[in-house]
């Protein structure tokens, strides 16, 4: 069967993002809006939440999808308005400083409630209810490269992300013969409101000396993949976790000379 312009056309379909009031969630919730999806926005601070809602014209659910109850009252709500999600977008997460001899185990448990427990929250429920309506679906995990290599200084939190990758591969094996797929999207730098506060300027030089292909990603560059993965064009594709991150993670290491342009491995 030929391949259409149209298989990536999300019309019809309701999509929840998480996260969605602010950064790369809120560049995909308005990216699935523009390719046709109706979308809820699930995001714990209110007002990033109405902005969001308001610009991208979705529906806009305060939740914090950490907490098993507002999951199941935004699930409930978002189909009640929008129908039941084809496309669910785990987005939410967050970072910060914990060397692995100063980790705390409240630090810890708040590193993985805020990357990883509310993937299986999110996931689980959403595909509990594609399951019992005998519906396909498509869910995305926003993961980091950081899942993949050493990131000291933030050991808790690169455990939470690699557990993300891991968990995307089981679920989307367990959720195949239901016809939902499960992918991961692992950005390194990305420039976002979060990424312009600690810059206010510019960014530093050197960073885009990191990355082969010269330059930090971009939120459209996130969003351009969710839309197809979430698509008809990625219909065959499960299990996978997608690096958009513009080749730092292929290079493991392999850097861009910042006088003369030739590779060579690590800073010099």
């Amino acid at each position: 069967m030929a391949i259409s312009p149209s298989d990536i056309e999300l019309t019809g379909r309701t999509a929840v993002v998480t996260g969605g009031g602010a950064g790369i969630g809120r560049g995909i919730a308005q990216a699935l809006t523009d390719f046709g999806a109706s979308v809820a926005i699930w995001e714990r601070d209110a007002d990033a939440c109405a902005a969001a809602a308001e610009s991208i014209g979705a529906l806009g659910i305060v939740a914090d999808v950490r907490d098993s109850a507002q999951v199941d009252a935004a699930l409930a709500r978002t189909t009640a308005e929008l129908g039941t999600p084809a496309i669910l977008v785990n987005n939410a997460g967050g970072a910060f400083s914990s060397p692995l001899l100063e980790t705390s185990e409240n630090g810890w448990d708040a590193l993985y409630k805020a990357n990883l427990r509310h993937v299986l929250l999110c996931t689980q429920r959403v595909a509990r209810q594609l399951v019992d309506a005998g519906l396909p679906g498509s869910i995305l995990t926003v993961t980091s490269i950081e899942g993949v290599r050493a990131a000291p200084g933030y050991a808790a939190y690169s455990a939470a992300k690699a557990g993300v990758i891991n968990y995307t591969r089981t679920a989307a094996v367990e959720l195949a013969p239901h016809g939902i797929r499960v992918n991961a999207l692992a950005p390194d730098i990305a420039v976002t409101e979060g990424l312009m506060q600690l810059y206010p300027e510019n960014l530093p030089s050197d960073i885009a000396d990191a990355i082969p292909m010269g330059r930090a990603g971009t939120v459209d560059d996130v969003a351009a993949v969710a839309v197809f993965l979430a698509s008809d064009l990625a219909g065959y594709i499960t299990g996978q976790t997608i690096h958009v991150d513009g080749g730092t993670q292929a290079a493991s290491g392999w850097y861009r000379h910042p006088r003369t342009g030739e590779f060579q491995f690590g800073p010099g």
